[in-house]
């Protein structure tokens, strides 16, 4: 394949990898890291990005995806939620990730929604049950800051082996 038809492509896929930490259902990293694949393999740039990087950023990736469905959790238990806003802003981001593909902020709002749905339901006082889900929405932009600095470290690594 032509070498600036791989490049483009690879191209495309940080910006797509970039805008996915911010605006599910995609996910940001994994495609960013597709890029990285592109040119180690593709554009045989085995010298200018060493397979120990590509290794480090899989194990980054993966360990990105993991946090990033518990880290809202223990934002809403840090804000002072309770164990039914804990319960209810992980049923938040089930419901979040299976509406995503309709529209990217039931992402946000949805985890955000289901601490404070379980606070009220526990009995909680309303101003407890807001800060559970601004608790939630905390660990939303936590998680997605996390994603886009390693997007940016991929896409740095990405264009020093290209160009």
């Amino acid at each position: 394949m032509d070498v600036s038809i791989l490049i483009t492509i690879g191209i495309i896929l940080l910006v797509v990898g970039l805008v996915s930490c911010v605006l599910p259902p995609l996910p940001g990293p994994p495609i960013a890291f597709a890029a990285l694949l592109i040119a180690y393999y593709g554009l045989d740039k085995i010298q200018d990005l060493p397979a120990w990087i590509l290794i480090i950023y899989a194990v980054l990736t993966i360990i990105i995806l993991i946090v990033d469905n518990f880290i809202p959790v223990w934002s809403t238990q840090k804000f002072g939620g309770t164990k039914a806003g804990i319960r209810g802003c992980f049923i938040g981001i089930l419901v979040g990730i299976l509406f995503a593909p309709f529209g990217g902020i039931s992402i946000i709002i949805c985890p955000f929604l289901g601490a404070m749905i379980g606070e009220l339901i526990d009995g909680q006082s309303f101003t407890i049950a807001i800060k559970s889900g601004i608790g939630s929405f905390v660990g939303f932009l936590l998680t997605s800051g996390l994603k886009i600095i390693l997007v940016l470290m991929m896409s740095y690594h990405f264009f020093k082996a290209v160009f």
